[in-house]
């Protein structure tokens, strides 16, 4: 229990300076199946994109949703998305996790697609 407070503690950290910047927040949720993807507002209050490996569209032509093929295809789906909202610009909330493996896989992948971290 230990380890997911440390992570918590440290996503806090990250998201009080990502309001101070006032830039649309790219979070991540990186769970044991599944990796989720999702575009707040600089407030906060609001989802303005999202993507996750649970989508059927997402999924096709994936084996499953917790590698790092997956975790590319979510970072490309959801600089799409927000591109097609009219946002190019975004902060990277990893959510306490480190960056390596999905999490990286993931930001490189929408760095690619288009939006600037």
């Amino acid at each position: 229990m230990e380890k997911k407070i440390a992570r918590l503690r440290r996503a806090k950290s990250t998201r009080s300076h990502i309001r101070e910047l006032g830039v649309p927040r790219l979070s991540v949720l990186r769970t044991g199946q599944h990796l989720y993807a999702q575009l707040f507002t600089a407030d906060g209050a609001k989802v303005l994109a999202s993507a996750a490996t649970v989508e059927a569209d997402l999924m096709s032509g994936l084996k499953n949703g917790k590698n790092k093929e997956a975790a590319a295809k979510v970072g490309q789906v959801i600089a799409e998305r927000a591109k097609a909202a009219g946002i190019e610009r975004v902060a990277f909330d990893r959510s306490g996790y480190r960056y390596h493996g999905r999490v990286q896989v993931l930001a490189d992948a929408a760095r690619e697609a288009g939006l600037q971290f």
